[in-house]
């Protein structure tokens, strides 16, 4: 399946920070996105086990209920000591008013005296056509955990995740520099050579 310059790209995703950053990502292929609160589409309830079916799971719903190519992104911290959570459930943790203040302060109570902050961050991008076709792809970027939280930029999580060889958060470092490292970038790489015209 590929999107040709020059089309338009739904991005199954009501995070307004994830709608901005693809849509930077996308800026150079000549595609215009769109999100799906500027639709008007609801939200589909995330009913899976893996960042990979519910990526799935709102691609297929957006491109559906648009007539659209849609792209959906499931992504979330994986914290080792923790058993891999808040994972799927990384949004969640944020409560209703999606206050990642708060979740970053959870993150840090459940650690409690863990000496063990590493942690990574994990994409699924899953690419549907209204025809029932669909494509998945896969990034991570691993790290390590930091507190209090250090930065403003980037969003969710990313003031108290370091990358491996960095000592900077994702919240410090300019944002250009995290759309060519990041999970979501790596993601990316792969749904760009599979799916992209030049």
């Amino acid at each position: 399946m590929k999107v040709a310059r020059g089309s338009t790209l739904l991005l199954a995703s009501h995070n307004q920070g994830k709608v901005r950053e693809i849509a930077d990502l996308l800026s150079p292929f000549g595609i215009t996105v769109r999100g799906a609160a500027e639709l008007g589409l609801a939200e589909p309830e995330e009913t899976g086990e893996t960042f990979a079916e519910n990526a799935l799971l709102k691609a297929r719903a957006a491109a559906e209920a648009s007539d659209l190519v849609a792209l959906a992104d499931d992504s979330g911290l994986c914290v080792a000591a923790l058993d891999g959570a808040p994972g799927i459930h990384s949004a969640r943790w944020a409560g209703p008013g999606r206050d990642f203040a708060v979740a970053m302060a959870r993150v840090e109570r459940e650690l409690g005296p863990s000496r063990d902050t590493t942690a990574k961050f994990v994409c699924v991008l899953a690419l549907a056509a209204p025809s029932g076709e669909t494509q998945i792809f896969e990034g991570e970027v691993r790290g390590h955990l930091v507190f209090p939280p250090r930065g403003r930029n980037g969003f969710g999580y990313d003031p108290i995740f370091v990358a491996d060889g960095m000592s900077e958060t994702f919240g410090e470092i300019a944002p250009a520099l995290k759309h060519s490292i990041s999970h979501r970038a790596r993601a990316f790489e792969k749904f760009a050579r599979a799916a992209l015209s030049p």
